[in-house]
Order: C-alpha cells, then structure tokens, then sequence
C-alpha cells in the first residue's frame, strides 16, 4: 500500500467515528425529562444545600432563602486575590502577543458554564457546580501546565513533596486564605484533574474533613500514583471533571490556529477550530444522555475513544511543540529554579525587603487576620516559597525573573512588528 494513504485513511475513519455520536439527545430521554419536570421530580443523588459541611460553624456563613450555601461558595471564590490573577495566567500558549489566546480566567468560567449545563439537565446543584468550576484552577502555577512541571521539579527535588495544581487549590482556598469553604466544595477542586479521563465517573464515600485531609497530604506524598485514584464524593464534581476535558480540547485547538502554530487542516478530524463546537454539543449531549436519573457520570465508548483521541493528538501537535515546552521549557526551568533558591534565600535570612515578604507573606498575613488566623510560613520555608510562587501570573514572574537575574532571557512580547 501507498504510504501516502495512510493518513487519508485514517482521517476518514476518524471522521465515520465522530459522525456516529449523535448531536441531539433521544426522543426517549426527552420525553422522560418533560414528564419528570411536569411532575416536579428530584435528583435523588443531586447534593443537597442542607448537606453543606464546613470546618467551622461560622453565623456569616449560614445559608439563607436568596444566597444557598453553594451560592456563598461561589461568592467567596470570586472574591479571592487568586481568582483575579486568573486573568494574568495563560493557558498555552505564555509568549504570544494576542489578546484572544485563552487565559486562566477564560478557561474556568467555559468549565463552569459546560458543566451548568450539563448538571441542569441531570437535576444536579448548579451553584455547587458553579464553585467547583471556578475554583478548581486557583492553585495554578503562571505558565501553565509548564509553568508546574518545573515548579514540581524544583520542589521535589528539595523536599521530596509533589506539586499539583489541583492539591493546591486547595490550599489557596482552605488555608491561605481561610475562607471555610464548603467540603463538597474542596473535594470537587481536589478531584477535577482533567488529566485523567474516564469513561465512567463514579463516586468515593468521602464524608468528612478528616478523610479529606489525610487524602489530601497522600497527594503531596504519593504523587501520580495517588493523584490518579481520586474520586468526586458528589455527581456534581464529577461533571467538573470531564467538563475540563472538553472544555480546552477544542479550545486550545483554536488557539494553536490563532496563534499561527498549526494550519486548520493539521487535524486528523479535519475540523479545525471547529472541532471546539463539535465537542461541546456532542460531549454533553453524550453524557447527559448516558447518566440521567443515575448515581454515576458516564459516556458512550465511542464518546470515551473519541475524548481520548482527541487528547492524544493535542499533545502530540500542540502541547508538545507547539507551547512553552517547545520554545523556552529549559529557561524556563532555570527562572524557577534561580527564583525559587533566591525566595528560599531571602526566608533564611529573615529579609522582610524581599519580595516575598512584601508582596507574598504580609498581605496572606492580613487576609488570614480578618478571620482570627495566622500564616504559618515559618514552618515549613519551601511551602511559603511555592504558595508565592504558584500565585504569580505570567507577567509578575517575567519581572521578578529577569529583575533579579539578568541572565534570563525570555522571549519578547510585542503587538507591533515594524518589518
């Protein structure tokens, strides 16, 4: 055979495979949600407001008529500090002078808005939804997934510790900035990693903080191994999860295509950067079809196969080449590293005109107060280093970066080519 054929072939099969998930749910399913609804049903597996557990009985935090307790998770979220850095963290592609790329703060409110949906249409708690949604990236890095790679590198090799941005979220939201949110809430932050597809999302018996805690320090212990095996404790987290999924594998495709990095055509699907729209439609409808009315998520195996494919293929032609790995991953490394000993530095010797002690440590400091807590950062240096860290955005890192070292060089944004 012709060589030549191969990948015509294999565009067609991909094609036959992706027309074969349908775009609309089934008249079955339709008409079995309009009778549902006109007799008022109830989710049975749906998390109840009045489920809600915190850390701490706080009279600020009781729900009322107009703001449920998931509602109150939302508002706390969006009203952090790290949540307005969303802004300033991209998602790919960290050196492109074009405003339409993704950020961070994109990227989280399409997972939230994909996941609303597709938890309306199962009857699940869309303000919970909403908090698992937005909150779940607080604890990324600047630079992306590239940008925590080499935070890890560094940490792990100093401590022997692990860094995910997931457990970090976390903790942005817990202890940094105590604000007690709801554990269905955390659990659903900590378990949304989009890395790890299933065909089939079912449900941990988490029940309490204490449970969550020590699944939470075997994260920061056992790395992938742990990280892989954990499970939402409610349905809502579990549609955060695959909403993640979907929600960057066609965006990040129109992004390498802005960017000028791929061509439409460079897909096997053949879509381009309509493949962002395919996914969308087809996805929920896939899921809300396969999991109405159960106690698990799931999809088709074709839906499964596809997600999977798709992914595969977005690392091979875009996250492996075509981001930051692919044009500075090594001076990049070299940043965190040069910065991260110089924070370490500054710590030991008690610097307080370091910048992480005037941009970092005192302003935790003072939001902690506010709720009757402490930082405790001389307790464990390395963390302090990276909650400072991981809380920069692209632009704050860049500076303090080259700043304080020189000899790192960075590529240059500019908007305007005069060639």
């Amino acid at each position: 055979m012709d060589k030549t054929m191969g990948p015509v072939k294999r565009d067609e099969e991909v094609r036959r495979h992706i027309d074969s998930i349908p775009d609309r749910l089934s008249d079955d399913l339709i008409a079995r949600m309009e009778r549902d609804r006109a007799a008022g049903w109830v989710n049975p597996y749906r998390t109840d407001d009045r489920r809600v557990l915190r850390r701490e009985d706080r009279p600020g935090d009781t729900a009322s008529i107009w703001r449920p307790a998931f509602v109150r998770d939302v508002e706390k979220i969006m009203h952090t500090p790290a949540y307005n850095r969303y802004a300033g963290k991209t998602q790919v592609f960290s050196f492109r002078s074009n405003d339409d790329l993704s950020r961070r703060g994109l990227h989280v409110q399409l997972v939230s808005r994909i996941a609303r949906d597709i938890g309306f249409a199962l009857g699940l708690n869309c303000d919970l939804v909403e908090a698992i949604g937005l909150g779940h990236d607080l604890g990324h890095t600047p630079f992306g997934h590239a940008g925590e790679r080499a935070l890890n590198e560094v940490y792990h090799r100093r401590t022997g510790r692990w860094f995910f941005h997931n457990v970090h979220s976390v903790r942005v939201l817990d202890v940094l900035y105590g604000r007690n949110l709801a554990l269905q809430t955390l659990d659903g932050v900590l378990c949304h990693n989009g890395e790890y597809e299933q065909q089939v999302f079912e449900l941990s018996d988490l029940s309490s903080f204490d449970e969550f805690d020590r699944t939470v320090e075997a994260c920061v212990q056992g790395g992938d191994l742990a990280i892989g095996h954990l499970r939402p404790m409610t349905l809502e987290g579990c549609v955060v999860r695959i909403s993640d999924i979907i929600a960057y594998v066609g965006r990040d495709r129109q992004d390498a295509i802005a960017a000028g990095l791929l061509s439409g055509d460079a897909f096997d699907d053949g879509l381009g950067g309509a493949y962002n729209s395919w996914i969308l439609s087809h996805a929920s409808v896939d899921i809300i079809e396969h999991s109405y009315g159960k106690d698990r998520i799931e999809m088709s195996p074709e839906l499964f196969e596809e997600i999977r494919r798709a992914k595969a293929e977005n690392y091979a032609k875009i996250y492996r080449t075509s981001g930051i790995e692919g044009e500075c991953a090594d001076e990049l490394l070299r940043a965190f590293e040069l910065v991260y000993e110089r924070c370490l530095s500054d710590l030991k010797a008690g610097d307080e005109s370091s910048y992480i002690f005037r941009h970092h440590i005192v302003r935790i400091v003072d939001a902690l107060a506010h709720y009757g807590k402490r930082y405790d950062w001389e307790d464990d240096l390395d963390q302090t280093v990276v909650d400072y860290i991981a809380s920069m955005t692209d632009g704050y890192f860049t500076e303090l970066a080259c700043k304080l070292f020189p000899q790192i060089s960075f590529p240059q944004r500019t908007y305007i080519n005069e060639r």
